[in-house]
């Protein structure tokens, strides 16, 4: 397997359309920030569990300073109109040894193609290369198909703190 930080994959979606799933790069930030541009304030609400219009300079840096060992960052790619454009993002960041936390976004025009599950499978992958033990996920109960998407890949819900959140953990191998 690649090192993550050279990581890129092709996939198809359930329509057949071609999207690349590759490491986040430094020279992906105009291309981020339109994706973010082109998602709802719903979708956004869903990713950020509270309203987003935009980012300051210093969550910008945080999403796109990536160090690939504990904060590991993978885009979906795809075709618009003869250009590759951001579809989608996927993250996880080591929060304690051997355990992280995911986080997804896709744009509104590209969610229920399968981007979401194609980023967790890359990530899981990832994950595992690098020995983490525990993935974890926080997703508030409305987003019911991220919800579904992590239920397919083997996450369990947790209880947790926060009865307005679903804690989801899925134990690596």
């Amino acid at each position: 397997m690649p090192k993550a930080t050279d990581y890129s994959a092709t996939e198809r979606l359930r329509d057949g359309r071609v999207v690349t799933v590759r490491a986040l790069r430094l020279s992906d930030r105009n291309g981020m920030l339109a994706a973010i541009g082109r998602t709802s304030p719903q979708s956004l609400q869903r990713r950020f569990f509270v309203p987003k219009r935009g980012f300051s300079e210093n969550e910008i840096s945080f999403f796109m300073n990536i160090d690939f060992e504990h904060h590991v960052a993978l885009v979906a790619e795809i075709d618009e109109d003869g250009q590759q454009v951001v579809a989608g993002g996927g993250r996880y960041v080591t929060v304690r040894p051997g355990q992280a936390e995911l986080a997804f976004v896709v744009v509104d025009a590209y969610q229920g193609n399968g981007i979401g599950t194609l980023l967790l499978r890359h990530l899981l992958a990832i994950a595992r290369e690098a020995g983490l033990k525990e993935l974890t996920a926080e997703v508030l109960p409305e987003n019911a198909a991220m919800l579904k998407v992590f239920g397919r890949l083997g996450f369990h819900i947790h209880a947790a703190g926060d009865p307005q959140v679903r804690h989801l953990v899925l134990e690596l191998a």
